[in-house]
């Protein structure tokens, strides 16, 4: 019967020791993965914030975005690769999947910004250390500044434009994040106004998701006043019925008046 165990059991090993070794691949790299989007921010941001930079400089942050990319596209395939279920991995990350082959299609730069941001996205959600606040203020963060620096790229030389400095590209993307919507800034291109939904659609569900943690706080702060209350009411009930078994036995003492001196000496004893 035990050897019938075992060798029910033999399949699953490699199974079982496959799925800690994905794990443990995810915790190592996390914070490389998070240092090297802070080295993609920075090489993004350089030739935009200074249009005059040397072409050198130029082609090291186009060449930094791309190895970056390509670094985030890796740990996908190795996490492919020590999944256990590779088909299941790739259905319930296909977002990953999208966010790889997007620069591959043209090579564009707001592609590449698309795609690493969402790729650094997915990888942070899965950190057990980052909590949903981290998580969202960050993502406020990084769309309010890649959004800026994305628009100013593309408005700063339209004819019609009117974001010509980072100043105007942050109030644009903070007013749009918002939903407010001024109307004092606006992009006039068609890659502009794409990147402009894309504000939109991400502002209103940041601002979902803070709404519903902060309604899911109230609500679990009530419920723990509710449950503290219900504890002591119990508590009172349970007292009430002490207090009332202890009158009903002093009344049934009362009743029955003092003991005799015969009964009492037969209580005592000789």
């Amino acid at each position: 019967m035990r050897q019938e165990e075992t060798e029910a059991e033999a399949p699953e090993a490699p199974s079982a020791a496959r799925a800690p070794a994905r794990a443990r691949w995810e915790r190592r790299t996390q914070r490389p993965l998070l240092a090297l989007a802070v080295v993609f921010a920075v090489a993004y941001a350089v030739p935009i914030v200074d249009p005059t930079a040397a072409r050198t400089l130029t082609a090291v942050c186009a060449g930094v975005e791309w190895l970056v990319w390509a670094a985030f596209a890796a740990d996908y395939g190795v996490r492919l690769a020590l999944s256990e279920d590779r088909w299941g991995f790739v259905r319930s990350r296909w977002l990953d999947l999208c966010a790889v082959a997007l620069p591959l299609l043209q090579p564009l730069k707001l592609l590449r910004l698309v795609s690493t941001l969402l790729l650094v996205g997915q990888r942070a959600r899965t950190a057990s250390q980052i909590r949903v606040t981290t998580y969202v203020a960050g993502a406020v963060v990084g769309l309010l500044m890649f959004g800026s620096l994305a628009v100013l790229s593309v408005e700063r030389e339209a004819p019609d434009g009117n974001i010509r400095t980072l100043g105007d590209a942050l109030w644009w993307s903070f007013t749009t994040m918002t939903t407010v919507g001024y109307g004092d800034h606006a992009p006039t291109t068609g890659l502009g106004r794409l990147i402009a939904v894309g504000l939109m659609l991400s502002g209103i569900a940041l601002l979902g998701v803070v709404t519903a943690n902060i309604a899911a706080w109230f609500i679990e702060r009530f419920e723990k006043d509710d449950a503290e209350e219900r504890e002591q009411t119990e508590a009172i009930r349970l007292l009430t019925q002490e207090v009332r078994a202890l009158r009903a036995e002093v009344a049934a003492l009362r009743e029955s008046g003092p003991p005799s001196p015969r009964d009492a000496a037969v209580r005592t004893g000789p």
